[in-house]
């Protein structure tokens, strides 16, 4: 056997090791980054990835502990409703309107069941699931709305509507949409339940229903 195959196999050799050996914990990682997202990258930077691994996934075990759960399809559109009077408000008053949308994204998190009388542990019961959006909630921390400039804030408002839509389970101006739609069938559907009734004309000891003919038009198929 040539000098130039020997050399070929040992390195095929030492590739298969080396994916032997580190493609469980590239893949390890690779899941990670998947669920955490910036967290895990934060906790790897700080400890190492096996340590940000282990800490990620003990996380994990006592939030599902926690037994949160999802809004209702009423809780839903209520706080659509109230993240669009929020959105409103910030054109008058954009530092009350932040103030307002983190006091609305801690009144979420308590009717979904989070810990919200123990913000740590808040925060790491949202590091688990909502990583990426609580990522940029973390940076609205440090803007001091007294000082901030409108743009400051209106960066943080979007930071805050990004961790609330998450939350919520859905966008908000879909909610808003969808309960809008509700209230709007609720009279239509009533209106024509009355017109139905009216329609029905009682003959002899039985009730018929009397249909009602549109008039012909030209676009009226004859």
């Amino acid at each position: 056997m040539s000098t130039g195959a020997i050399v070929g196999i040992i390195i095929a050799v030492l590739i298969v090791a080396a994916i032997v050996v580190l493609g469980p914990a590239l893949l390890r990682q690779s899941r990670m980054r998947r669920q955490f997202g910036p967290e895990y990258d934060r906790l790897a930077k700080d400890h190492g990835s096996r340590k940000a691994a282990a800490e990620l996934a003990a996380r994990q075990q006592r939030v599902d502990a926690l037994g949160i759960h999802p809004l209702s399809a009423e809780q839903q559109t209520r706080y659509a409703g109230e993240w669009a009077t929020v959105q409103q408000q910030f054109v008058e008053a954009p530092a009350a309107a932040v103030s307002a949308a983190d006091t609305l994204v801690w009144d979420v998190m308590r009717d979904r069941g989070y810990p919200v009388e123990d913000k740590d542990a808040s925060m790491e019961a949202l590091s688990v699931y909502h990583a990426r959006p609580l990522d940029g909630y973390r940076q609205t921390q440090d803007v001091r709305a007294e000082s901030a400039s409108t743009e400051d804030l209106r960066t943080a408002l979007i930071r805050h509507r990004t961790l609330f839509q998450d939350l919520v389970g859905v966008q908000a101006s879909q909610a808003a949409l969808q309960g809008r739609a509700a209230a709007t069938a609720r009279p239509v559907a009533a209106s024509r339940a009355e017109s139905d009734a009216e329609s029905v004309a009682e003959t002899g000891g039985g009730a018929r229903r009397i249909a009602t003919v549109p008039p012909k038009t030209a676009d009226t198929p004859r």
